[in-house]
């Protein structure tokens, strides 16, 4: 149960956390963007497509897919969970992050971007937690197939 109870803060936590640097950046961040090093700057972005700006103008269809996500890791949660921690918190970051963006679609019709790095596409927290939880997923399952052919 306390387990149970860690995932849950954890996925609340970062869609708070997503949520409130958006909101901060819709009522505190100038049109212009902000330097804040050399190579990173806060920028206000409204992005209607995907990664990389792929499928602008696609909210609606997006939705549809977030949601399809969303539920299949809801459905599969256990069966995912029994492949190890590294999958059960990929998935979280992955739920988290889904669900943070998915919300800012649903609310807005588009979802707000605002970290740039200059060398990359505009992105946001959101987008962070579901790159960090699929380089989980594909770390642990790279490194759970290569062991069970070690061990044939």
């Amino acid at each position: 149960m306390k387990e149970h109870r860690a995932v849950t803060c954890a996925a609340l936590g970062i869609f708070l956390l997503d949520h409130l640097s958006k909101v901060a950046v819709l009522f505190w961040l100038p049109d212009e963007p902000v330097k804040l090093l050399p190579f990173f700057y806060l920028r206000y972005v409204e992005n209607t497509g995907a990664a990389f700006g792929m499928m602008q103008g696609g909210n609606l269809l997006l939705i549809f897919i977030m949601l399809a996500i969303v539920a299949y890791m809801i459905k599969s949660w256990k069966e995912l969970c029994s492949y190890g921690k590294w999958v059960e918190w990929g998935c979280v970051f992955i739920l988290a992050g889904a669900v943070g963006n998915l919300y800012d679609r649903i609310t807005l019709g588009y979802v707000v971007d605002f970290l740039d790095f200059r060398v990359w596409p505009v992105f946001n927290v959101a987008d962070s937690f579901i790159t960090v939880g699929g380089c989980m997923l594909f770390i642990s399952l790279f490194f759970s197939r290569k062991g069970k052919r070690e061990e044939k």
